[in-house]
């Protein structure tokens, strides 16, 4: 399983073969549509992401000491978005995840180029997915 630094290359390499961000645009509407998808079962409010605009959906599971996430958004962009992070993050330990700092986000210009209200809701997502580590490695901890 590639690294998260990898992973972040190869998103940044994906970015770079576009010029303008109205391509970059459709592109995260196309990784928006292949997002690994929650349940409908799923989609309650607890795992809902407080501080996004639109409503956004994500959960974790941990196999092999390794954590897995799954999500889905009412919106095309932040679906996209929340497809980035998840291809990032998916496969890695807790401590990988907590420890990331996922400066790819600004070397494609994404941060730059998302409303404010867009930007915290990536920021919020961020946030939740390390959570989300800290959790499963609190629980990991306390079974051994």
């Amino acid at each position: 399983m590639a690294t998260i630094k990898e992973k972040e290359q190869q998103i940044i390499s994906e970015f770079e073969n576009f010029d303008d961000w109205m391509d970059k645009y459709n592109y995260l509407i196309e990784m928006g549509k292949s997002i690994p998808q929650i349940d409908e079962s799923q989609k309650v409010e607890s795992n809902l992401i407080s501080g996004c605009q639109s409503r956004v959906w994500l959960t974790a599971y941990m196999d092999d000491g390794k954590l897995y996430f799954k999500g889905d958004s009412d919106a095309v962009i932040t679906k996209g978005i929340a497809n980035l992070l998840i291809r990032v993050l998916s496969g890695q330990s807790p401590d990988d995840i907590i420890n990331a700092d996922l400066d790819f986000i600004d070397k494609i210009g994404l941060r730059e180029h998302l409303s404010p209200t867009r930007s915290n809701g990536l920021v919020s997502m961020i946030k939740q997915m390390k959570f989300y580590a800290m959790a499963f490695k609190a629980k990991k901890a306390k079974q051994q």
